[in-house]
């Protein structure tokens, strides 16, 4: 159902403040501007100031509030604390018909626990994804739990998050799934054909992502001497675009710096990102967001952590967890890397997480929500009734 087009434009605040967020609410934030039911307002809250610098004017979002929340080796309670002061006193400003966030970083936590003080409903954008270990990843997991006693809409990436929703008491008419917007922006980013790669030979090449908090210290030191090792082969080029997190890099760069064969790179900008990620031939990753974008580029994935809240990805075997092991991930890159048949079966199994359309399904239902006579605040049964 369409908005009158006398009818002021739903104002909605979108937040942000990491670098997945921000690849991850793109398609939406431009779908709205594109249309006149929504007014988005995009607040970033700078959780990674300098990598959303990199992108987020190429990505076409128009960002309105700039928040500097990050100091340097904060513990996660202040940051929580600021973010969520923060938001708070943003949304008592511009007094927004709505809050979207997106994830499970402490930016979409805060962002939904300020909209809930603040008495604003409140969409989660890719809800319901699950370890149902609840410290890990950490903090992410208890995050997204957390969001799912907040939401109002719950955009799942796929059935089986939907499920997870409603096995935990959200109603099914607050469920909706959509596919993950991650997949909308990729499409858009290769159809702009822009980005240059960071492989520079014709050798096997790996990309490889590291910068969960479970993983820092010696777990992962002992990655980076697996991929030593991998490199060691001599026929294979190891791309690493370091984390700006300084416990990254305490771990990393020791093992990794000046090893022949391993490119050590700042973080690439999401261009880059995605031309690099089009061109290598396996990912070896402990991140969230590329286990959703290697299928639909046909790239194998090992996942270095010991859960994965992404499972679909492993069913459909496009990716394999093999936990943070530095023999597992040597032995399981080289079988992929020596043996056909099985580097084939996992390039060809397809991508579950969706088509490239969320970011319309979730405008669509929105739209359709504050366009007709049913109820989308807060209520006196909490914020999952639409009594």
């Amino acid at each position: 159902m369409s908005t009158p087009p006398s009818a002021m434009p739903v104002r909605a605040l979108l937040v942000l403040g990491t670098r997945p967020e921000a690849i991850k609410l793109a398609p939406v934030a431009r779908a709205m501007a594109a249309g006149r039911q929504f007014e988005p307002i995009v607040v970033t809250t700078g959780q990674h100031r300098e990598m959303l610098h990199q992108m987020l004017g190429m990505l076409g979002v128009d960002v309105r509030i700039a928040l500097d929340v990050m100091r340097a080796r904060q513990q996660l309670s202040d940051l929580t604390a600021r973010l969520v002061r923060e938001l708070g006193a943003a949304m008592r400003e511009q007094r927004p018909d709505l809050v979207v966030v997106q994830g499970d970083t402490t930016t979409a936590l805060a962002g939904a626990l300020a909209a809930f003080y603040e008495k604003i409903p409140v969409a989660h954008v890719e809800a319901g994804l699950r370890t149902g270990v609840i410290d890990n990843p950490f903090p992410e997991e208890l995050n997204r739990s957390l969001i799912g006693r907040i939401a109002r809409w719950h955009f799942a990436p796929t059935p089986a998050a939907a499920r997870h929703l409603t096995d935990e008491g959200v109603p099914d008419e607050q469920v909706f799934t959509t596919g993950n917007t991650v997949i909308d922006n990729l499409l858009w980013v290769l159809a702009e054909g822009a980005g240059d790669s960071a492989f520079r030979t014709d050798a096997k090449r790996i990309l490889v992502t590291l910068h969960r908090r479970e993983n820092q210290g010696e777990r992962m030191r002992g990655m980076g001497r697996a991929l030593t090792r991998l490199a060691r082969r001599g026929d294979v080029e190891i791309v690493l675009p370091l984390h700006k997190s300084p416990a990254v890099r305490d771990a990393l760069l020791p093992e990794l710096d000046g090893q022949k064969g391993i490119s050590l790179v700042e973080p690439l900008g999401y261009l880059d990102f995605a031309a690099t990620l089009a061109e290598c031939d396996l990912v070896l990753t402990d991140s969230g967001g590329i286990q959703e974008e290697a299928p639909s580029l046909a790239k194998p994935s090992l996942v270095l952590r010991t859960t994965t809240e992404r499972p679909e990805a492993v069913e459909a075997g496009a990716a394999r967890l093999i936990g943070t092991d530095p023999d597992a991930i040597v032995t399981w890159s080289e079988r992929l890397l020596d043996d056909p048949a099985e580097y084939r079966r996992m390039a060809t199994a397809g991508n579950p997480f969706g088509d490239g359309d969320a970011s319309h399904r979730i405008l669509g239902q929105l739209a359709e929500d504050f366009a007709a006579d049913v109820p989308v605040g807060l209520t006196a049964s909490g914020p999952y009734s639409t009594a």
